[in-house]
C-alpha cells in the first residue's frame, strides 16, 4: 500500500509534509495562493490521514517510503514532524531535494545532554500516556498546544480540530510511531552537510519546538535564511499565511 498524495497546480514541484497527528489537509488555507505558482504534492505521512494503513518500522523506512512520491529536484516544505522528514529525505535521497523550507521544526525535538533546545522527555512521556488513555482527547489537546500563545488562537484551534475529522483519525500505531520518531530522531550531525538553499521559519511563541532550535538550525545549515516571527506559535503557515507564501517565493527565486 502506498502513501496518499494529492497533486494540483502547475510550475515547479513543491512537496508539502505535515506534522504529527494531522494530515495534508493542514495546508488548505495556503493552497489557493500556491497552486498558481507550483505543482503541489501534498502527502499524508505513514499512519496519518488517508495513509493511516501504511506502517513503517523505523523513521528511515518511513522516509524511504515517502521518497518515490517526491519528484527529482523538488522544493520540499516540512512542518514540525514533516520538517524532520524533509531533512532526512535530503540526506538519504539528495537528488529528490533541491531546496528546503523548514517550518516550526528542528533537527532534534527531544532535549538531550548538550542540547537544550528541545522539549523534555517528561513532556513526550505525557503525550504517550495521554495517547494510550484516549487518542481523541489527546489529539484535541495537542492541536490546542500548537496554537497556544499565537495570534487567532481560537480560530486556529477550531479550524484544526475540525480538520482532524476530515480524513478519519490517524492509526494508533501511526501516532505511536510518530512520537517515537520525534523522540529518537537526531539529525544534528548531518546539518552542516545539507548545502541547499533553505528557509527556516519559526514562531517566537512556539511551545513545541523552541525558537532557539531554529536559530541553531539556521546558523549551522549553510545557505539558510531564518525568518523569525515573534508573535507566531507552532503554525506560522496558518497564522501568517502571506509571510509563508512570500518566504517560499523568495526561496525559489
Amino acid at each position: 500500500m502506498s502513501l496518499h498524495v494529492e497533486t494540483q497546480g502547475a510550475g515547479r514541484d513543491l512537496v508539502l509534509l505535515h506534522g504529527w497527528g494531522l494530515h495534508s489537509g493542514v495546508w488548505a488555507e495556503v493552497l489557493p495562493a500556491l497552486r498558481s505558482r507550483y505543482r503541489l504534492h501534498a502527502i499524508d505521512l505513514p499512519g496519518h490521514g488517508y495513509s493511516a494503513a501504511v506502517e513503517a518500522r523505523s523513521f528511515d523506512e518511513a522516509v524511504d517510503t515517502l521518497a518515490p512520491l517526491v519528484p527529482e529536484g523538488a522544493v520540499v516544505c516540512g512542518w514540525s514532524l514533516g520538517g524532520l522528514f524533509a531533512q532526512r529525505l535530503a540526506h538519504r535521497h539528495p537528488t529528490r531535494v533541491s531546496r528546503l523550507a523548514l517550518i516550526a521544526t528542528t533537527p532534534c525535538f527531544e532535549r538531550k545532554p548538550g542540547w537544550t533546545y528541545g522539549i523534555t522527555s517528561a513532556t513526550l512521556d505525557g503525550f504517550a500516556n495521554a495517547l494510550a488513555a484516549d487518542p481523541e482527547v489527546m489529539l484535541k489537546r495537542f492541536v490546542a498546544l500548537n496554537a497556544m500563545h499565537g495570534p487567532h488562537g481560537r480560530e486556529t484551534v477550531r479550524a484544526f480540530t475540525a480538520r482532524l475529522k476530515e480524513r478519519g483519525h490517524p492509526s494508533e500505531a501511526g501516532l505511536a510511531a510518530g512520537l517515537r520518531w520525534l523522540r529518537e530522531a537526531d539529525l544534528r550531525d548531518g546539518t552542516a552537510t545539507l548545502r541547499l538553499p533553505t528557509v527556516v521559519m519559526h514562531g517566537g511563541r512556539d511551545m513545541l519546538a523552541p525558537v532557539t532550535a531554529a536559530r541553531w538550525l539556521s546558523a549551522n545549515l549553510p545557505g539558510s535564511h531564518l525568518i523569525e516571527i515573534p508573535e507566531a506559535a507552532h503554525m506560522p503557515f496558518f497564522s501568517h499565511r502571506d509571510r509563508f507564501v512570500e518566504a517560499l517565493g523568495g526561496l525559489v527565486a
